[in-house]
């Protein structure tokens, strides 16, 4: 199975700061520890996932090579890692190298690569989440250099094939009866070697760029949701294809709404004579303001939902419905004639507490039912 890409697996953009990285690979071992997750067999895998991409981003020279050649360049499993042709060795080719030399096969390797994928964090307000927007991002990706065509051969001049291993990109070592192959590391299994390197890449054939994309968000879209954008990733090697570009949404907290997938939730103060008496209040949606009926009697806590007032997704027919939690405000900075009025109330309330205060006298019987016990 194919490696994550490092960046991917901390959640950080691929310019981000050495402190942004620690901060990630932090959360995520703390996360991940298997200490913390004696009971989830996956924890290990995600915990050593995680190492293992703090290690090589957290070194600038391991993270320089990982940015221009992805896993080849730091795969220390392979001849000559750092090297833009290095990356398919393993279990499987040795075998296949010494079975094919042992019955006169032999064969060159491929050194054709696709470019890394890139994932790129998008903030955006719930207004812009729930209407859709369109915006335009600038992100660092490796690019063909346009100098050399992506030879990495100076102007004028091209890769020559490499004396070591003729142009087959792999050499032979006698070990005892066997004559085992393996990738030359003259020219890291490519084949050629560039003799008068290319000045605007130093011989890599890619170099790195800022670019501007515009990216269209569809209405609807959720906390999480992936966009990607086919072939703006990083640049092929050797001609190899661009990989893609995963725009990772996150929306920032609202100030009035929560959203729960389709549905908006907030918080409505009333004042006490409002519940009590009832009346007609405003709330607010993405839309505007809406009236409500406020019932006598109402108590804080009660929700009033208001039919498809929330947001329709990208993948629903219909829209969410917004609901109103009600918080029964007391008042404060009372005045002397208003305390008056409250006080007079409560004596009147005393008076038949069962009738007026349901909810407090059920209560309290409760309490005196527990301690009776």
């Amino acid at each position: 199975m194919a490696k994550k890409d490092y960046y991917e697996v901390l959640g950080v953009n691929r310019d981000a700061s050495d402190e942004q990285v620690k901060k990630a690979y932090r959360k995520l071992a703390m996360k991940w520890h298997p200490d913390r997750n004696p009971d989830n067999p996956k924890a290990e895998e995600h915990f050593k996932e995680a190492k293992e991409a703090y290690e090589v981003l957290s070194d600038s020279q391991k993270r320089a090579a990982y940015d221009q050649f992805g896993h080849a360049g730091v795969d220390p499993s392979v001849a000559g890692a750092g090297a833009a042709g290095a990356g398919f060795g393993g279990f499987a080719d040795a075998f296949g190298d010494i079975f094919g030399d042992i019955f006169g096969g032999g064969r060159a390797r491929s050194t054709v690569y696709r470019g890394a994928d890139l994932r790129y964090n998008l903030e955006i307000s719930l207004e812009e989440a729930a209407r859709g927007t369109e915006t335009r991002i600038r992100i660092p990706a490796m690019e063909a250099c346009e100098t050399c065509s992506g030879s990495g051969a100076k102007p004028g001049t091209s890769p020559t094939t490499c004396t070591a291993c003729h142009g087959h990109g792999q050499v032979r070592m006698q070990q005892g009866f066997f004559s085992i192959q393996q990738t030359c590391p003259r020219c890291h299994g490519q084949g050629k070697v560039v003799t008068s390197p290319c000045q605007a890449c130093g011989g890599a054939g890619r170099v790195k760029r800022q670019k501007t994309l515009s990216v269209k968000i569809p209405s609807g879209v959720d906390a999480g949701d992936r966009i990607r954008l086919s072939g703006e990733g990083e640049a092929g090697m050797n001609g190899g294809p661009p990989g893609d570009l995963y725009v990772v949404v996150h929306i920032h907290p609202h100030s009035v709404f929560t959203r729960d997938h389709n549905d908006l939730h907030c918080e409505m103060p009333i004042s006490i004579t409002t519940a009590a008496l009832g009346g007609e209040i405003e709330i607010p949606t993405l839309d505007g303001y809406a009236k409500i009926k406020v019932p006598a009697e109402t108590q804080s806590g009660r929700v009033f939902r208001l039919r498809g007032k929330g947001i329709k997704g990208v993948r629903s027919s219909t829209h969410g419905d917004l609901l109103c939690h009600v918080a029964v405000e007391t008042p404060v900075n009372l005045t002397a004639r208003q305390k008056e009025l409250l006080a007079e109330l409560e004596a009147i309330n005393r008076k038949d507490a069962g009738r007026h205060d349901p909810r407090a006298k059920s209560w309290m019987e409760k309490v005196r039912e527990f301690f009776a016990q």
